[in-house]
Protein backbone atom coordinates (compact mmCIF):
# COMPACT_ATOMS: atom_id res chain seq x y z
CA UNK A 1 0.00 0.00 0.00
CA UNK A 2 1.46 3.40 -0.98
CA UNK A 3 1.61 6.21 1.53
CA UNK A 4 -0.16 9.54 0.95
CA UNK A 5 1.92 12.52 -0.08
CA UNK A 6 1.75 15.20 2.59
CA UNK A 7 0.90 18.68 1.42
CA UNK A 8 2.61 21.78 2.77
CA UNK A 9 -0.52 23.67 1.74
CA UNK A 10 -2.72 21.74 4.15
CA UNK A 11 -4.05 24.18 6.80
CA UNK A 12 -2.75 23.62 10.31
CA UNK A 13 -2.71 25.50 13.62
CA UNK A 14 0.13 24.92 16.07
CA UNK A 15 -0.06 26.32 19.60
CA UNK A 16 2.69 26.09 22.22
CA UNK A 17 3.23 27.63 25.66
CA UNK A 18 4.43 31.22 25.47
CA UNK A 19 7.50 30.39 27.54
CA UNK A 20 9.46 27.17 27.97
CA UNK A 21 12.14 26.62 30.60
CA UNK A 22 14.29 23.52 30.03
CA UNK A 23 17.20 21.94 31.86
CA UNK A 24 18.46 20.64 35.18
CA UNK A 25 17.27 22.94 37.97
CA UNK A 26 14.84 24.80 35.70
CA UNK A 27 12.16 24.66 38.40
CA UNK A 28 14.03 27.34 40.35
CA UNK A 29 13.37 29.80 37.50
CA UNK A 30 9.61 29.54 37.95
CA UNK A 31 9.51 31.72 41.09
CA UNK A 32 10.77 34.84 39.31
CA UNK A 33 8.19 34.41 36.55
CA UNK A 34 5.44 33.82 39.14
CA UNK A 35 6.36 36.82 41.31
CA UNK A 36 3.53 39.09 40.05
CA UNK A 37 0.95 36.54 41.18
CA UNK A 38 -0.12 36.77 44.82
CA UNK A 39 -2.39 33.75 45.20
CA UNK A 40 -1.02 30.49 43.81
CA UNK A 41 -3.02 27.26 43.69
CA UNK A 42 -0.84 24.20 43.09
CA UNK A 43 -2.41 20.97 41.80
CA UNK A 44 0.00 18.18 42.78
CA UNK A 45 0.08 14.64 44.10
CA UNK A 46 1.67 13.01 47.13
CA UNK A 47 4.98 12.10 45.41
CA UNK A 48 5.42 15.64 44.03
CA UNK A 49 4.35 17.80 46.94
CA UNK A 50 7.98 18.11 48.05
CA UNK A 51 8.80 20.01 44.88
CA UNK A 52 6.53 22.91 45.88
CA UNK A 53 9.10 24.27 48.33
CA UNK A 54 11.83 23.94 45.70
CA UNK A 55 9.99 26.45 43.50
CA UNK A 56 10.28 29.17 46.16
CA UNK A 57 6.89 30.75 45.54
CA UNK A 58 6.00 34.03 47.24
CA UNK A 59 2.60 35.13 48.52
CA UNK A 60 -0.26 32.84 49.50
CA UNK A 61 0.13 29.26 48.30
CA UNK A 62 -2.37 26.42 48.57
CA UNK A 63 -1.59 22.89 47.42
CA UNK A 64 -4.22 20.29 46.49
CA UNK A 65 -2.93 16.71 46.30
CA UNK A 66 -6.01 14.46 46.34
CA UNK A 67 -5.90 13.60 42.63
CA UNK A 68 -6.68 10.01 41.59
CA UNK A 69 -4.65 8.39 38.77
CA UNK A 70 -7.65 8.59 36.42
CA UNK A 71 -9.49 11.78 37.48
CA UNK A 72 -13.27 11.61 37.16
CA UNK A 73 -15.91 14.33 37.31
CA UNK A 74 -16.37 14.24 41.13
CA UNK A 75 -12.59 14.45 41.63
CA UNK A 76 -12.36 17.51 39.39
CA UNK A 77 -15.32 19.13 41.15
CA UNK A 78 -13.53 18.66 44.49
CA UNK A 79 -10.45 20.47 43.16
CA UNK A 80 -12.61 23.23 41.70
CA UNK A 81 -14.36 23.72 45.04
CA UNK A 82 -11.01 24.18 46.78
CA UNK A 83 -9.83 26.60 44.11
CA UNK A 84 -13.02 28.64 44.32
CA UNK A 85 -12.58 28.98 48.07
CA UNK A 86 -8.97 30.10 47.57
CA UNK A 87 -9.47 32.35 44.47
CA UNK A 88 -6.07 32.00 42.77
CA UNK A 89 -4.55 34.26 40.17
CA UNK A 90 -2.06 31.53 39.19
CA UNK A 91 -2.64 27.78 38.88
CA UNK A 92 0.33 25.41 38.72
CA UNK A 93 0.09 21.80 37.58
CA UNK A 94 2.91 19.88 39.27
CA UNK A 95 2.84 16.19 38.44
CA UNK A 96 1.97 13.75 35.68
CA UNK A 97 -0.54 14.09 32.89
CA UNK A 98 -3.64 13.71 35.05
CA UNK A 99 -2.48 16.47 37.39
CA UNK A 100 -1.73 18.82 34.50
CA UNK A 101 -5.06 18.03 32.82
CA UNK A 102 -6.87 18.94 36.05
CA UNK A 103 -4.83 22.14 36.40
CA UNK A 104 -6.01 23.22 32.96
CA UNK A 105 -9.64 22.79 33.95
CA UNK A 106 -9.11 24.61 37.25
CA UNK A 107 -7.52 27.57 35.48
CA UNK A 108 -10.49 28.05 33.17
CA UNK A 109 -13.39 27.00 35.39
CA UNK A 110 -12.77 28.05 38.99
CA UNK A 111 -14.16 31.55 38.36
CA UNK A 112 -16.67 30.56 35.69
CA UNK A 113 -20.35 29.67 35.60
CA UNK A 114 -19.47 26.77 33.27
CA UNK A 115 -19.16 23.21 34.55
CA UNK A 116 -16.89 20.51 33.18
CA UNK A 117 -19.82 18.98 31.30
CA UNK A 118 -20.53 22.37 29.70
CA UNK A 119 -17.08 22.51 28.11
CA UNK A 120 -16.70 18.92 26.85
CA UNK A 121 -15.80 19.12 23.18
CA UNK A 122 -13.84 21.64 21.13
CA UNK A 123 -13.79 25.40 21.74
CA UNK A 124 -16.52 25.59 24.38
CA UNK A 125 -14.51 27.31 27.14
CA UNK A 126 -15.48 30.98 27.48
CA UNK A 127 -12.07 32.16 28.66
CA UNK A 128 -9.40 31.83 31.31
CA UNK A 129 -9.41 33.87 34.53
CA UNK A 130 -6.02 32.85 35.94
CA UNK A 131 -2.50 32.26 34.68
CA UNK A 132 -1.35 28.67 34.16
CA UNK A 133 2.05 27.07 34.70
CA UNK A 134 2.72 23.41 33.95
CA UNK A 135 5.57 21.47 35.56
CA UNK A 136 5.70 17.78 34.51
CA UNK A 137 7.31 15.29 36.88
CA UNK A 138 7.07 12.33 34.50
CA UNK A 139 7.99 11.96 30.83
CA UNK A 140 5.01 10.60 28.97
CA UNK A 141 1.83 12.55 28.39
CA UNK A 142 3.23 15.85 27.13
CA UNK A 143 0.17 17.49 28.67
CA UNK A 144 2.23 20.59 29.47
CA UNK A 145 2.39 21.38 25.74
CA UNK A 146 -1.25 20.94 24.85
CA UNK A 147 -4.75 22.34 25.00
CA UNK A 148 -6.68 19.16 25.86
CA UNK A 149 -7.86 17.69 29.13
CA UNK A 150 -9.35 14.24 29.70
CA UNK A 151 -11.77 13.39 32.51
CA UNK A 152 -13.57 10.10 33.15
CA UNK A 153 -17.35 10.02 33.36
CA UNK A 154 -17.93 7.72 36.40
CA UNK A 155 -21.33 6.59 35.11
CA UNK A 156 -20.16 5.39 31.68
CA UNK A 157 -16.40 5.14 32.33
CA UNK A 158 -15.92 6.99 29.04
CA UNK A 159 -13.19 9.58 28.63
CA UNK A 160 -14.54 13.12 28.20
CA UNK A 161 -12.23 15.35 26.16
CA UNK A 162 -12.12 19.12 26.62
CA UNK A 163 -10.15 21.14 24.08
CA UNK A 164 -9.59 24.89 24.18
CA UNK A 165 -6.75 27.32 23.41
CA UNK A 166 -7.61 28.99 26.74
CA UNK A 167 -6.11 25.92 28.45
CA UNK A 168 -2.68 26.49 26.95
CA UNK A 169 0.01 27.02 29.58
CA UNK A 170 1.62 30.43 29.91
CA UNK A 171 4.84 28.69 30.92
CA UNK A 172 6.04 25.09 30.95
CA UNK A 173 9.05 23.93 32.95
CA UNK A 174 10.94 20.79 31.90
CA UNK A 175 13.33 19.95 34.73
CA UNK A 176 14.81 16.44 34.43
CA UNK A 177 15.78 16.45 38.11
CA UNK A 178 12.07 16.17 38.99
CA UNK A 179 11.95 12.75 37.31
CA UNK A 180 14.91 11.17 39.15
CA UNK A 181 12.68 9.30 41.57
CA UNK A 182 10.29 7.86 38.97
CA UNK A 183 10.64 4.05 39.20
CA UNK A 184 12.14 2.15 36.27
CA UNK A 185 8.86 0.41 35.38
CA UNK A 186 6.97 3.72 35.31
CA UNK A 187 9.78 5.36 33.34
CA UNK A 188 9.50 2.60 30.74
CA UNK A 189 5.71 2.72 30.47
CA UNK A 190 5.42 6.51 30.32
CA UNK A 191 8.29 6.60 27.84
CA UNK A 192 6.38 4.29 25.50
CA UNK A 193 3.35 6.56 25.95
CA UNK A 194 5.46 9.51 24.74
CA UNK A 195 6.63 7.33 21.84
CA UNK A 196 3.03 6.39 21.01
CA UNK A 197 2.02 10.06 20.85
CA UNK A 198 4.74 10.74 18.33
CA UNK A 199 4.17 7.57 16.29
CA UNK A 200 0.39 7.90 16.17
CA UNK A 201 0.72 11.52 15.02
CA UNK A 202 3.45 10.56 12.51
CA UNK A 203 1.32 7.83 10.90
CA UNK A 204 -2.04 9.62 11.31
CA UNK A 205 -4.38 10.35 8.40
CA UNK A 206 -4.10 14.01 9.51
CA UNK A 207 -0.29 13.93 9.46
CA UNK A 208 1.42 17.17 8.38
CA UNK A 209 5.06 17.90 7.47
CA UNK A 210 5.35 20.40 10.33
CA UNK A 211 4.11 17.92 12.93
CA UNK A 212 6.14 15.11 11.35
CA UNK A 213 9.24 17.12 12.24
CA UNK A 214 8.36 17.16 15.93
CA UNK A 215 7.19 13.55 15.83
CA UNK A 216 10.36 12.20 14.23
CA UNK A 217 12.51 14.14 16.69
CA UNK A 218 10.52 12.68 19.58
CA UNK A 219 10.81 9.15 18.21
CA UNK A 220 14.58 9.46 17.81
CA UNK A 221 14.94 10.84 21.35
CA UNK A 222 13.06 7.85 22.75
CA UNK A 223 15.27 5.48 20.81
CA UNK A 224 18.37 7.23 22.11
CA UNK A 225 17.44 7.82 25.74
CA UNK A 226 14.59 5.67 27.07
CA UNK A 227 16.65 2.55 27.81
CA UNK A 228 19.26 4.73 29.51
CA UNK A 229 16.65 6.44 31.69
CA UNK A 230 15.22 3.06 32.70
CA UNK A 231 18.67 1.69 33.55
CA UNK A 232 19.79 4.74 35.55
CA UNK A 233 17.10 7.08 36.87
CA UNK A 234 19.69 9.74 37.71
CA UNK A 235 21.13 9.91 34.19
CA UNK A 236 20.35 13.60 33.75
CA UNK A 237 20.96 13.68 30.01
CA UNK A 238 18.68 10.70 29.43
CA UNK A 239 16.00 12.17 31.70
CA UNK A 240 16.21 15.49 29.85
CA UNK A 241 16.02 13.72 26.50
CA UNK A 242 12.87 11.91 27.57
CA UNK A 243 11.28 15.12 28.88
CA UNK A 244 11.87 16.71 25.48
CA UNK A 245 10.50 13.64 23.69
CA UNK A 246 7.39 13.84 25.86
CA UNK A 247 7.02 17.55 25.12
CA UNK A 248 7.35 16.95 21.38
CA UNK A 249 4.65 14.29 21.65
CA UNK A 250 2.41 16.80 23.39
CA UNK A 251 3.01 19.33 20.61
CA UNK A 252 1.94 16.70 18.06
CA UNK A 253 -1.34 16.09 19.87
CA UNK A 254 -2.64 19.61 19.29
CA UNK A 255 -3.00 19.83 15.51
CA UNK A 256 -3.01 16.08 14.70
CA UNK A 257 -3.78 14.01 17.84
CA UNK A 258 -3.43 10.29 18.43
CA UNK A 259 -5.25 7.47 16.66
CA UNK A 260 -6.23 3.84 17.15
CA UNK A 261 -3.56 3.02 19.71
CA UNK A 262 -4.87 5.44 22.29
CA UNK A 263 -8.47 4.48 21.55
CA UNK A 264 -7.61 0.89 22.41
CA UNK A 265 -5.63 1.91 25.49
CA UNK A 266 -8.37 3.99 27.13
CA UNK A 267 -10.66 1.07 28.12
CA UNK A 268 -7.65 -0.59 29.76
CA UNK A 269 -7.42 2.45 32.01
CA UNK A 270 -11.11 2.98 32.73
CA UNK A 271 -12.15 -0.70 32.92
CA UNK A 272 -9.01 -2.55 34.01
CA UNK A 273 -7.58 0.43 35.97
CA UNK A 274 -4.18 0.16 34.31
CA UNK A 275 -2.01 3.30 34.47
CA UNK A 276 -2.30 5.25 31.22
CA UNK A 277 1.33 4.77 30.27
CA UNK A 278 1.25 1.01 30.80
CA UNK A 279 -2.00 0.66 28.86
CA UNK A 280 -0.46 2.43 25.88
CA UNK A 281 2.76 0.45 26.16
CA UNK A 282 0.89 -2.87 25.99
CA UNK A 283 -1.05 -1.77 22.91
CA UNK A 284 1.82 0.00 21.13
CA UNK A 285 3.55 -2.95 19.37
CA UNK A 286 0.24 -4.37 18.19
CA UNK A 287 -0.92 -1.09 16.63
CA UNK A 288 2.49 -0.40 15.09
CA UNK A 289 2.28 -3.80 13.41
CA UNK A 290 -1.40 -3.40 12.44
CA UNK A 291 -0.69 -0.07 10.71
CA UNK A 292 2.61 -1.11 9.07
CA UNK A 293 1.00 -2.04 5.75
CA UNK A 294 -0.65 1.39 5.52
CA UNK A 295 2.50 3.33 6.45
CA UNK A 296 5.48 1.12 5.49
CA UNK A 297 7.96 3.98 5.01
CA UNK A 298 7.15 5.66 8.30
CA UNK A 299 7.03 2.33 10.13
CA UNK A 300 10.59 1.68 8.91
CA UNK A 301 11.65 5.08 10.25
CA UNK A 302 10.13 4.27 13.65
CA UNK A 303 11.75 0.84 13.78
CA UNK A 304 15.18 2.11 12.81
CA UNK A 305 14.97 4.93 15.37
CA UNK A 306 14.37 2.30 18.06
CA UNK A 307 17.34 0.25 16.91
CA UNK A 308 15.21 -2.43 15.26
CA UNK A 309 15.86 -3.96 11.85
CA UNK A 310 13.53 -1.68 9.91
CA UNK A 311 11.63 -4.61 8.41
CA UNK A 312 7.98 -3.68 7.88
CA UNK A 313 6.31 -7.08 7.52
CA UNK A 314 3.55 -7.27 10.12
CA UNK A 315 5.00 -10.29 11.95
CA UNK A 316 8.49 -8.76 12.06
CA UNK A 317 7.24 -5.42 13.36
CA UNK A 318 5.19 -7.08 16.08
CA UNK A 319 7.94 -9.45 17.22
CA UNK A 320 10.67 -6.80 17.27
CA UNK A 321 8.65 -4.06 18.93
CA UNK A 322 7.34 -6.49 21.56
CA UNK A 323 10.90 -7.52 22.29
CA UNK A 324 11.90 -3.86 22.55
CA UNK A 325 9.20 -3.16 25.16
CA UNK A 326 9.97 -6.34 27.10
CA UNK A 327 13.63 -5.38 27.05
CA UNK A 328 12.65 -2.29 29.06
CA UNK A 329 11.22 -4.58 31.74
CA UNK A 330 7.57 -4.21 30.78
CA UNK A 331 5.12 -7.08 31.24
CA UNK A 332 3.21 -6.96 27.95
CA UNK A 333 0.49 -9.52 28.68
CA UNK A 334 -2.99 -8.26 29.55
CA UNK A 335 -3.80 -11.50 31.37
CA UNK A 336 -0.94 -10.93 33.80
CA UNK A 337 -2.41 -7.53 34.68
CA UNK A 338 -5.77 -8.97 35.72
CA UNK A 339 -7.67 -8.91 32.44
CA UNK A 340 -10.31 -11.54 31.81
CA UNK A 341 -10.83 -12.86 28.29
CA UNK A 342 -14.60 -12.54 28.66
CA UNK A 343 -14.22 -8.75 29.04
CA UNK A 344 -12.34 -8.18 25.79
CA UNK A 345 -15.40 -7.94 23.54
CA UNK A 346 -16.96 -5.18 25.68
CA UNK A 347 -13.66 -3.30 25.74
CA UNK A 348 -13.49 -3.56 21.94
CA UNK A 349 -16.91 -1.91 21.70
CA UNK A 350 -15.75 0.84 24.08
CA UNK A 351 -12.62 1.50 22.03
CA UNK A 352 -14.49 1.52 18.72
CA UNK A 353 -16.85 4.16 20.10
CA UNK A 354 -13.97 6.64 20.53
CA UNK A 355 -14.46 7.91 16.99
CA UNK A 356 -12.39 11.07 17.47
CA UNK A 357 -9.33 8.77 17.56
CA UNK A 358 -10.46 5.67 15.65
CA UNK A 359 -11.18 7.83 12.60
CA UNK A 360 -7.59 9.15 12.64
CA UNK A 361 -6.07 5.70 12.19
CA UNK A 362 -4.20 5.14 8.91
CA UNK A 363 -5.76 1.72 8.49
CA UNK A 364 -9.51 1.30 9.13
CA UNK A 365 -10.31 -0.40 12.43
CA UNK A 366 -13.42 -2.53 12.95
CA UNK A 367 -14.68 -3.92 16.23
CA UNK A 368 -13.41 -7.35 15.18
CA UNK A 369 -9.97 -5.89 14.40
CA UNK A 370 -9.83 -4.34 17.87
CA UNK A 371 -10.97 -7.56 19.53
CA UNK A 372 -8.27 -9.45 17.63
CA UNK A 373 -5.61 -7.02 18.88
CA UNK A 374 -6.84 -7.37 22.46
CA UNK A 375 -6.69 -11.17 22.11
CA UNK A 376 -3.15 -10.98 20.77
CA UNK A 377 -2.20 -8.78 23.72
CA UNK A 378 -3.98 -11.04 26.17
Amino acid sequence: MSEPVLSMAQPITLLQPARLEIGAGAITRLAAWAEPYKRVFVVAMVPTIGFVDRIGLMGAVETFIDIPPEPDLPAVEAVLAAARAFRPDLVIGLGGGSVMDVAKLVAVLWDSEQSVIDVVGVGKVWGRRSALAQVPTTSGTGSEAGIRSLVTNPETLAKLAVESPFMLADIAVLDPELTYSVPAAVTAATGIDALAHCVESFTNIKAHPLVDGYASLGISLVGRYLARAVADGRDTEARAGMMLASYYGGVCLGPVNTAGGHALAYPLGTRLKLPHGLANAIIFPHMLAFNASARPGKTAVVAQSLGLSGAVATDSVLAESLAYCRGLGLNMSLSSHGASERDLAAWAEDAFAIKRLIDNNPRPLSVSDILSIYRDAY
